[in-house]
């Protein structure tokens, strides 16, 4: 095994950089021209189609059949015009990836039997694929196969280009079971967009500003990533199936200088960078910044802020082009949460906000007292809404992957709080701590309130505390706790949600108060004052990783949960059901599946990892190391029989004593996790295999882990199987 790591290493030090072709012309000319935005539409559709279809996007109205005829037609005719051949109802199913199942436009006239390209209305509206083998957790049975794809309209189709030089139109859609349950992403996630737009209208329709008809949630999702050489990965059989390395000793120099950070990119990843941002602005996707992260070998990519539906398509897409582009330079993107050990891990930083439909961001602190008053108003149902639902926040973000992750180095720990800054903090401190307020005639309620102040925290710039899961970061919310290889939607889905049931209940006690005769804006301040009471434990300021903040914050009843079994129970809680079904966003059914789903993808991703484990530990780590242990001997037989001393071969009998040591208690530990993967597997209650897979099986790997590590250290490295970390960490 250690021939196929010296011949990947070979491979990886003889790259060329390939040439990547420039598109003509500036970013604004070839921007979107591969999907079908409005000003393809404008010019291809007739008056009233284009009306409908704008009404549809804006509103979620129904198309009629004749519309979406016309669109089908244009939409065919614009995409064989860019060379496709085939199109799909591009889908996010609960498997973590993107789907897409590709007929060809090409049919058979019946009535003559001549080649014709046909794409009609209903084609276009919907597909019915085979379902039977996506997750659905016990909503269909296996033989019920069918499962409906729907057009969204909201999010424009697109040409993607194939390998061979084929392309295809991809339609982005939703994905239903033929009995009406979500089995997707994108479904709820509409549902919640379209409630907090509702609540939040409503909100500023009756208290800040009449003329607004629309609130649109916002996403810029900051995608971190690993890149490695294509050989050196798929000489590591744990990258390859796992995502992650399961075993590799920390070098020398890794990210402690903190030279990466921000350094000169190398030359092949700045030329692959380069090559899928130009595809991805063909696409419409507006990547706009890319670096280097602080691990080595780890980048990032953040695009512009979009509508969270649109951004969320527009991610995964990222992440399928990424790994499509990555291809064709020899490289792998990793977006593995923790793909090694001893360095950073990777996020997706989901930063959310509200803007209105006249340019307005909900969550921007202003100069002018009134603007504020609405802007502390926001923030302070922000804050309300993450103090309620922290535990279920935390769900939304529990996956394998990420329990690598969290609480290790950068990353937030596994306790849901709220950073603001300290002018923030001191604003809300100082408005809770208001007495009762009496105005008398022409008196300024902003000037009482000391509301007058605010502008002042934009000097702060609220600076990010890094070990924040929920931070306020001056205009927005940065969600960092979301996962690198997540779909961002699992967490827009709760995110918003919870934010729209907070802003109907809080106008539900401002319209009290008003009914008994109260000031608005007194009215709503006496709100404000409860709401930061109540949840002002929620936030800190602080280390989040430090133990003192454990301790504190389990003094303050915040939850610790850690393993991503215990967080995922939060889905079928009471109250989170009754969450759902109250606001239409997901019924006892769609959850409870929801939750068989995620458990099952945990337990199976462990049991693969636990797999690994064995596979490696016992066919090369072992393998490889006694047969150093062996060459060891022969030198220790050879000195004593040429009548060396016993106290020359100490220190290598002591290295031959060390390896029968570390291979025997990896030996012991690789056939107690094999028994507890066996025990774990008989057990039929899905919750409890994954609480046995999270604590008996689980428990073993980083135990393992120890001795191989050990055993990288003192192994011939002539001999060593697996690629180490110096060498696939320090990309050229």
């Amino acid at each position: 095994m250690a021939i196929i790591r010296f011949k990947a290493l070979e491979s990886s030090q003889n790259r060329t950089i390939p040439t990547v072709k420039t598109p003509e012309g500036k970013v604004s000319e070839y921007y979107g021209n591969r999907t079908f935005n409005e000003e393809v539409m404008k010019s291809l559709l007739s008056p009233e189609a284009f009306q409908k279809i704008s009404q549809a996007i804006q509103t979620g109205s129904k198309i009629d059949r004749d519309a979406a005829d016309e669109v089908a037609a244009a939409l065919k005719s614009w995409a064989i015009g860019k060379g496709a051949t085939h199109y799909t109802h591009w889908f996010q199913p609960l498997t973590g990836a993107t789907a897409e199942k590709h007929d060809a436009f090409f049919d058979i006239d019946p009535s003559n039997g001549k080649a014709i390209e046909k794409f009609k209305g209903s084609a276009l509206v919907q597909q019915e694929p085979d379902a039977s083998s996506f997750p659905n957790g016990g909503i269909r049975n296996t033989f019920e196969a069918r499962g409906y794809t729907a057009w969204d309209p909201s999010s424009p189709a697109f040409i993607m280009e194939n390998a061979g030089g084929t392309h295809t139109l991809c339609i982005p859609s939703v994905f239903v079971s033929y009995t009406g349950e979500a089995l997707d992403y994108k479904t709820p996630l509409l549902k919640a967009l379209h409630l907090v737009d509702k609540a939040a209208t409503a909100i500023m329709k009756e208290y800040f500003d009449r003329n607004v008809t629309k609130v649109i949630a916002t996403l810029g999702a900051e995608q971190e990533y690993f890149i490695v050489d294509k050989a050196l990965f798929n000489a590591r059989p744990d990258l390859s199936m796992a995502g992650r390395t399961v075993f590799g000793h920390i070098p020398a120099k890794g990210q402690q200088l903190e030279d990466h950070y921000f350094g000169s990119i190398p030359n092949r990843v700045n030329a692959f960078m380069v090559d899928f941002e130009f595809e991805a602005m063909k696409l419409g996707i507006p990547v706009r910044t890319r670096h280097n992260e602080v691990a080595p070998g780890q980048f990032e990519v953040a695009p512009t802020f979009e509508e969270v539906n649109l951004a969320v398509d527009h991610n995964a897409l990222l992440m399928d082009l990424m790994s499509k582009v990555a291809e064709k330079h020899d490289l792998k993107v990793l977006f593995h949460e923790k793909p090694f050990a001893g360095v950073n891990g990777s996020g997706k930083h989901n930063n959310w906000s509200l803007s209105t439909d006249n340019g307005v961001n909900i969550l921007g602190p202003s100069s002018k007292p009134k603007e504020n008053f609405r802007f502390i108003t926001f923030l302070v149902n922000v804050v309300k809404a993450v103090h309620d639902n922290a535990d279920l926040l935390r769900a939304s973000i529990a996956t394998a992957g990420n329990e690598h992750r969290l609480g290790a180095n950068e990353a937030p720990p596994a306790i849901v709080s709220v950073f603001l800054g300290s002018e923030l903090t001191r604003a809300l401190e100082e408005l809770e701590q208001h007495s009762e307020i009496s105005l008398e005639k022409g008196d300024n309620v902003y000037l009482k309130l000391g509301i007058n102040k605010i502008p002042s925290i934009l000097l702060d710039n609220t600076d990010r505390n890094r070990t924040s899961p929920f931070a306020f970061t001056g205009n927005k919310f940065e969600f960092r706790a979301v996962g690198s290889s997540a779909n961002c939607a699992s967490a827009m889905i709760i995110i918003n949600t919870i934010m729209a049931n907070q802003l109907n209940q809080f106008k539900l006690d401002v319209d009290a108060r008003l009914a008994n005769g109260e000031k608005k804006e007194l009215a709503i301040v006496e709100v404000l004052k409860g709401y930061i009471s109540s949840s002002k434990k929620i936030l800190f300021e602080g280390n989040g990783y430090s133990d003192e903040w454990v301790a504190e914050a389990a003094k303050r009843g915040l939850s610790n949960m850690k393993s991503a079994p215990e967080a995922l129970s939060v889905y079928v809680r009471k109250e989170t059901l009754d969450l759902f079904e109250r606001n239409n966003i997901f019924n006892h059914r769609e959850m409870e599946a929801r939750y068989e789903i995620e458990l099952e993808n945990y337990i199976k991703k462990i049991q693969i990892e636990a797999r690994v484990i064995g596979d490696l530990a016992i066919n090369q780590v072992i393998a490889a190391s006694l047969k150093y242990q062996s060459k060891l001997a022969s030198n220790v037989k050879t000195l004593l029989d040429i009548g060396m001393k016993k106290k020359s071969v100490e220190s290598t009998m002591t290295i031959i004593e060390n390896i029968s040591d570390y291979c025997s208690e990896i030996q012991d530990m690789v056939e107690k996790m094999i028994e507890a993967r066996k025990k774990a597997n008989n057990v039929e209650d899905t919750v409890k295999r994954a609480k046995m897979y999270s604590e008996d099986v689980k428990g073993y790997f980083d135990k393992i882990r120890y001795f191989v590590d050990k055993l990288e250290f003192i192994v011939d490295d002539e001999l060593w199987p697996l690629v180490k970390y110096r060498e696939l960490l320090n990309i050229k």
